[in-house]
């Protein structure tokens, strides 16, 4: 039992690792561990039943786990009597309980979040210490320093540098293993007839996990998602298990086939442990040191093993990186004043364009879609119907598991949307039904002609593409990687142009907007 006046550390829902900052050198005397379920984190955007599921059970897990190594563990559950409903009003509470001298809690991983925790020096009695979350290969300060004064924050130039830094994939002579630094030029192939991706584990649920989905479904009865599927790992062993199966059966596969889409095969070789690797679950450079290992023992390719350590020593890094650079204002970004309200469709998968229903049947299900599938299927409708970003953005943060605005947000406005202007992106990510039909098969027992270009039965993606680069075209065309674009335009006659912008038009007059209870 820790003695008077302990050091109370608050642990967040996303800093599930045992050696977190906050609670390195601390002992079990003189600690005790706050961990919170608190409405206002379950409801500012109406999350997926399984994202709430997932947070919830891990955290208890995390917290018997904890109180079995020896820890004293104070954990609100959202049920208990007066829970206060925020972070803020239960660390009020437990500073009442138990008189602390110190509270230490590592950073936030999302701005809003943050923003709180900087008030309680001027809020609590006791000393409040800040710490960094050390659990990331590149501080938010040197992020900083590496962005400023460049023209361009280049994901490839500072994911080198993660290279150098950490010396993965790298010789002894400071050159990348292979010879190049990037095989993304060998990661890009459709799908093959026949593809048969081992299945991803399941995860049972046990008794703490049943009893969160019996108060979601209590609780949270109106938000988005099935919970009859949850199959998602809760705790560090399992997360581990997750990994072994990747890296037995998957990788191999992954490097050429992560861009590949295929109608009901959700998971294809993807590893499946983002939502494991940002609860806190699994050390992503450990992730990575495994990876490196596979090829160095030859049971994977190069091309695999890059493209997955890149994901992660790379745009994972590079990504939160940005986040802190540009917030808040990257939160209402919306550079190409694209206003045109969510689809319904979003929520009740109701379309008859089947890339998009099956997209939308799989975060339905399992509150995931693969990386391609949310940027040149999800995003790219959304970026070429003129989608709000906000409305975007907390679509993307309400229904994906493994959504936390920090890697949410910038991937959806910078990468999808172009909404910062090109800050992150180089160009908009915009594509006909081509580049859909090449890479997966969706297009082949659609309703809509990938083929046809304008009119009745015409792929939507055709006109919808025209209609986006016809409407931004001043701020476009001064785009090196585009305006090749508005030279095929202009070559086009004027019927043609105005068949593809009427076609468009019609598609885009014939959606229902989404009501709005489900957003901020």
């Amino acid at each position: 039992m820790p003695s008077t006046n302990p050091i109370l550390v608050p642990v967040l829902g996303d800093q599930l690792t045992r050696t977190l900052s906050s609670l390195r050198g601390r002992t079990k005397d003189d600690t005790i561990i706050l961990m919170m379920e608190v409405w206002d984190e379950a409801t500012y955007v109406k999350h997926h039943k399984q994202k709430i599921t997932l947070i919830f059970s891990a955290m208890r897990h995390f917290a018997a786990e904890l109180e079995d190594a020896g820890w004293s563990v104070d954990y609100v559950k959202l049920d208990d009597e007066n829970n206060a409903g925020s972070f803020t009003g239960e660390v009020a509470r437990a500073i009442e309980r138990h008189d602390p001298r110190e509270l230490h809690i590592t950073e936030a991983s999302e701005w809003r979040v943050q923003q709180a925790i900087e008030e309680w020096p001027d809020k609590f009695a006791c000393t409040v210490e800040i710490l960094p979350d050390d659990r990331f290969i590149c501080s938010q300060s040197e992020f900083r320093n590496w962005a400023e004064g460049r023209k361009a924050l280049t994901m490839e130039h500072f994911y080198r540098e993660m290279r150098k830094k950490t010396g993965i994939l790298m010789d002894e002579n400071g050159k990348p293993k292979g010879g190049e630094w990037n095989y993304d030029a060998d990661n890009r192939e459709p799908p093959k007839e026949g593809m048969d991706p081992p299945a991803v584990p399941d995860f049972e649920p046990d008794e703490i996990t049943q009893e969160v989905i019996e108060l979601v479904k209590d609780r949270f009865a109106d938000h988005f998602g099935n919970l009859e599927t949850f199959r998602w790992p809760v705790t560090s062993d399992e997360a581990e298990k997750a990994a072994d199966a990747f890296f037995a059966q998957r990788i191999e596969k992954f490097g050429p086939y992560q861009d590949a889409m295929v109608h009901g095969s959700d998971d294809m070789y993807h590893s499946m442990l983002s939502t494991s690797i940002n609860l806190g679950l699994l050390d992503p450079l450990e992730l990575c040191d495994r990876a490196q290992a596979a090829y160095e023992e030859g049971t994977a390719p190069i091309n695999s093993v890059e493209g997955f350590i890149r994901q992660i020593i790379g745009w994972r890094e590079y990504i939160r990186g940005f986040y802190w650079l540009h917030m808040p204002g990257l939160e209402s970004d919306n550079k190409l004043n694209a206003r045109r309200s969510l689809p319904e469709f979003f929520w009740t998968g109701e379309t008859d364009m089947r890339c998009l229903a099956d997209c939308i049947r799989s975060t339905h299900e399992d509150a995931h879609a693969h990386h391609i599938q949310r940027l040149m299927v999800l995003g790219n409708f959304c970026l070429i119907a003129g989608i709000d970003p906000a409305d975007v953005q907390d679509w993307y943060l309400a229904v994906y598991a493994d959504a936390y605005q920090w890697v949410e947000l910038p991937n959806v406005s910078g990468m999808i949307l172009f909404a910062d202007g090109g800050k992150l992106a180089t160009k908009p990510y915009a594509a006909s039904g081509n580049y859909i039909n090449k890479m997966s098969d969706y297009c082949k027992e659609c309703r809509y002609s990938v083929s046809k270009k304008t009119g009745e039965n015409a792929c939507p993606f055709n006109s919808l593409y025209w209609h986006f680069m016809d409407r931004n075209r001043e701020r476009l065309s001064k785009n090196h990687r585009v305006a090749r674009v508005y030279s095929t335009w202009d070559r086009m006659g004027d019927e043609k142009k105005r068949d593809y912008l009427e076609t468009a038009d019609a598609f885009l007059d014939s959606l229902t907007p989404a009501q709005k209870d489900w957003a901020r």
